[in-house]
């Protein structure tokens, strides 16, 4: 009965950037332009790979899958944050905050498990070349991607029902950009409450730090097979096709182990929202650019493609 009485919200408010309130118009142009340029750092990555045939191979069919699932999820989250930012009202329905949650943590989790299908291509290129064409055979690779999306799926659905299944009944403030879990934690009343906050908090840590140990023995082994290769150019060589995604992996686990494994206590909320900006638009944003910059072959091909385009006569 108790339960039953109270009021339920309807809807929450986002007040992640009230903190910054003279600095929104700068954040807005920043964030703008960082979010044009991932999606279209990424939408040239994906339209170079299409239209090489050279680049039709896994590694590139999988960078092609990572730069969707980084599109869908910036798009997720950082339309709406732009929007509050030159808004005087930051209200969200609570089935929108619901469906945010649901797409940002299908589409994250997306992005760790193939980061973790790319270290697995790399291993098997380096330390097992003959096998190659039949271990990540079309229908192998198809069968990784999918998987892939389906895990994150599952995940997005286990934490966002965990989550709004919870019962909300006083203040609605959330002291987040976005609808993040532990700001909505704060909200949530019973006496499930601390059983959801540690079991969704274990299947996060527990599946970002089993996507990061598959991706460490993949490099394990691939280092030992480096190592072994007697020239220091063939080492260079199979190092440098490496380069581009531990790199990635780096920054991608290096911030989320920001969010997911912070120590518990006070937290302000200029340090929250500044955290979350650092994975939510910082990451997204870096993305790209090191594919980009440090994949030699794909540097090569963008730069041909744009100039093919550019000066169509000198082609």
């Amino acid at each position: 009965m108790q339960r039953a009485n109270r009021s339920a919200v309807s809807e929450f408010i986002l007040i992640g950037f009230s903190a910054f309130p003279h600095l929104q118009l700068m954040f807005f142009l920043l964030f703008l332009l960082m979010y044009l340029f991932t999606l279209l750092g990424n939408l040239l990555i994906m339209a170079t790979i299409w239209g090489e045939r050279s680049l039709h191979t896994p590694m590139y069919l999988f960078l092609c899958a990572l730069s969707i699932s980084e599109i869908l999820y910036t798009l997720a989250i950082i339309p709406r944050m732009l929007a509050d930012l030159l808004s005087t009202h930051h209200s969200i329905a609570f089935v929108a905050c619901g469906n945010q949650m649901f797409f940002s943590f299908t589409f994250g989790f997306t992005h760790s498990f193939l980061l973790t299908i790319m270290g697995y291509d790399r291993y098997v290129a380096i330390c097992h070349p003959l096998r190659y064409n039949v271990l990540m055979s079309p229908r192998a690779c198809a069968c990784l991607v999918a998987w892939s999306w389906a895990g994150g799926s599952v995940m997005g659905l286990v934490v966002t029902m965990a989550i709004f299944h919870l019962t909300f009944c006083g203040p609605n403030e959330v002291h987040h950009f976005a609808c993040h879990v532990p700001p909505l934690l704060k909200l949530a009343c019973g006496e499930d409450v601390p059983v959801v906050a540690k079991g969704v908090g274990l299947v996060c840590i527990t599946a970002l730090l089993g996507c990061f140990l598959l991706i460490l023995l993949s490099y394990a082994f691939i280092v030992a097979a480096i190592l072994r290769i007697s020239s220091a150019e063939g080492r260079h060589k199979a190092f440098s096709t490496c380069a581009s995604h531990l790199t990635v992996v780096i920054v991608h686990y290096g911030f989320a182990s920001v969010i997911y494994l912070k120590p518990k206590g006070p937290q302000s909320l200029e340090g929250d929202t500044l955290m979350g900006i650092t994975y939510t638009v910082l990451t997204p944003f870096l993305s790209p650019i090191i594919f980009s910059l440090r994949n030699k072959e794909l540097k090569v091909t963008m730069k041909k493609t744009l100039l093919s385009k550019l000066y169509p006569e000198k082609i």
